[in-house]
């Protein structure tokens, strides 16, 4: 009597608990952004954080260039994508983008600056923050919460606060 050797599951794997879009993400990214010349998100997703004003406004890294068969060049070309009008400037400060980079880094990681000929569209990840003004019965339940604080400018600062949480959805306990 011969016992069957059991099938492996070819269902794949199921997470039992939230995943965040980027994890999610993270493995259909990858590869593009490896064929890009970026080793990892971090100069995408930091880019506000490390390019100087108003360069982080105006500009987007679009992929990096790094030189073949040279052991002794120190650094990838960044190509950037620039809003019509600012290509001069970033041009001319390509050096200082690339130290404020290569700061943020710690070592060498872009030797030089050059301007990408992709379009480019200013805050396309950007999100519409509009303000929606709160109710008149939550403008009511808050100055009367507040009222009590005798400083004029820390009250101001509550009820700004309060009316701010009041726009929020609830989230329940977890």
């Amino acid at each position: 009597m011969t016992t069957a050797k059991p099938k492996p599951d070819t269902e794949p794997k199921r997470r039992n608990r939230a995943v965040g879009l980027a994890d999610a993400l993270s493995g259909a990214l990858d590869p593009v952004l490896k064929k890009r010349g970026f080793a990892s998100r971090d100069i995408l997703t930091h880019w506000s954080a490390i390019a100087p004003s108003p360069y982080n406004g105006v500009a987007m890294p679009d992929k990096l260039s790094w030189p073949r068969g040279e052991r002794s060049a120190e650094g990838a070309t960044l190509y950037l994508r620039c809003a019509p009008g600012h290509a001069l400037a970033i041009a001319h400060e390509g050096q200082n983008i690339a130290a404020a980079i290569n700061r943020y880094f710690g070592y060498v990681l872009v030797g030089a600056v050059r301007l990408s000929a992709e379009p480019f569209t200013p805050h396309s990840g950007a999100k519409d923050k509009s303000l929606s003004q709160p109710s008149q019965s939550i403008r009511a339940k808050v100055g009367a919460s507040v009222d009590t604080v005798d400083d004029e400018g820390l009250r101001e600062a509550l009820r700004a606060l309060g009316h701010a949480l009041s726009g929020r959805p609830e989230q329940k306990n977890r």
